[in-house]
């Protein structure tokens, strides 16, 4: 049984992962470059808890199999972890897809798709710890006067309603640092950027993490643990390389920002997502809490590199260009999207890195992001490396990372 365990990232998998170690007996030093737990990409996203509906384009079910038992557990151990009922953070009603003109998969495709997600859903074991019971889930298609009412674009076709939900990130972010922080077994060495791991003589002898300073005049490390965990999502790869992991053969490494609103009022405007390929959506949390996405505009960095370059900065021409893409695209087929910005009395955009082991853009049919099922851990000797997948999916992960390590 591991002592001493390294956990080299602060996101949402780093952090399950380390209370899940802390709940084991386990000592945990985790690091990050960020001067605290849970700031980047976990907390600035939209916290779908994915069923596999937005992947229309993957007829063969492989990522809805995928992340289906893992995004069921999702809120009963985020539960446990936080220590405090986590409904109030999840939207309450099902989300409206809306099928594009410029679709990659056509009405007629998509329901079938989204009917046999559903069946397979209803099946699945725990279906009941889902938002609303999906062991009564059906597909609902939206009525003409509904579709007008929520968006009477020429470039919608189709509308459907689907029981799948999302959960407030920056809620879970703040919670989840807080228990991180205050837990006495994690011991964390934020403002710190990973350079390096090194191996023992032997496969399972303790490796090295070597840092270096990232801010704020932290000092420099080089320590030993029993077991390294590489859940970082930016950088996840270089670190790979210097303990003998080859980087997949597909990379796709992106940033991209959308905007978070809280209303002055409650709006009763539908969450929905304008599919299949690269548009946006919308989310309605709480009837004040909102999040706003236009993809193309939102997308600031989309490389093929394994290894990308910093993370923009986002300033304040990055934040009116994604504003002004909301506006001019999202705003025309979401009519309610125009009603929470002009009620916004707070405004924020932000974002992270998403990495997907695929290549192409959204818009073509042909691409490998149509997929998100070739996402697991990677291992040389007590060096494990993980790619976090789905949001959803990580306190699950993180759980069978541990049990398999632990038992």
């Amino acid at each position: 049984m591991p002592e001493r365990v390294a956990i080299l990232g602060a996101g949402i998998m780093g952090c399950c992962l380390a209370l899940e170690f802390a709940r084991r007996g386990c000592k945990v030093t985790m690091f990050d470059e960020q001067s605290a737990p849970m700031e980047c990409a976990s907390r600035w996203n939209e916290g779908k808890l994915h069923l596999g509906y937005l992947y229309a384009n993957d007829p063969g079910l492989a990522t809805a199999r995928h992340v289906l038992p893992g995004t069921l557990l999702f809120l009963p151990i985020m539960r446990e972890w936080i220590g405090e009922a986590i409904d109030t953070a999840i939207s309450r009603s099902d989300d409206l897809y809306l099928v594009s003109r410029e679709s990659v998969v056509g009405a007629e495709a998509a329901v079938a798709y989204f009917e046999r997600v559903t069946a397979l859903a209803r099946d699945m074991p725990g279906c009941v710890h889902y938002p609303g019971d999906l062991s009564r889930a059906a597909v609902r298609q939206a009525s003409r006067a509904e579709l007008e009412n929520h968006s009477n674009s020429d470039d919608i076709v189709a509308g459907y309603y689907l029981p799948e939900r999302s959960v407030q990130t920056r809620w879970v972010a703040e919670r989840l640092a807080e228990r991180v922080s205050q837990d006495p077994a994690i011991e964390l060495q934020m403002c710190q950027r990973v350079e390096a791991v090194e191996a023992g003589k032997t496969a399972h002898d303790p490796w090295s993490v070597r840092t270096s300073a990232a801010s704020n005049g932290a000092e420099a490390t080089r320590e030993t643990y029993d077991v390294v965990l590489n859940a970082l999502w930016q950088g996840r790869i270089a670190i790979d390389r210097t303990a003998g992991i080859a980087a997949p053969a597909e990379c796709s490494n992106r940033f991209r920002v959308s905007a978070f609103v809280r209303t002055s009022k409650p709006l009763p405007v539908p969450s929905a997502i304008i599919c299949v390929g690269p548009f946006g959506d919308m989310k309605n949390y709480n009837g004040r809490d909102f999040y706003l996405s236009w993809y193309p505009t939102g997308l600031l960095v989309d490389t093929k590199a394994a290894v990308p370059g910093p993370a923009p900065r986002i300033d304040g021409d990055i934040e009116a260009a994604a504003l002004r893409g909301i506006r001019q695209h999202l705003v025309p087929r979401l009519p309610g999207a125009k009603q929470v910005l002009e009620a916004a009395e707070q405004l924020e955009i932000g974002g992270g890195w998403v990495f997907a082991e695929a290549s192409g853009v959204l818009i073509d049919p042909a691409s490998t992001l149509h997929r998100r099922d070739r996402y697991s851990v990677s291992r040389v000797g007590n060096y494990l490396s993980v790619d976090t997948g789905k949001y959803s999916t990580a306190p699950h992960m993180a759980r069978e990372i541990v049990s398999t390590l632990m038992d």
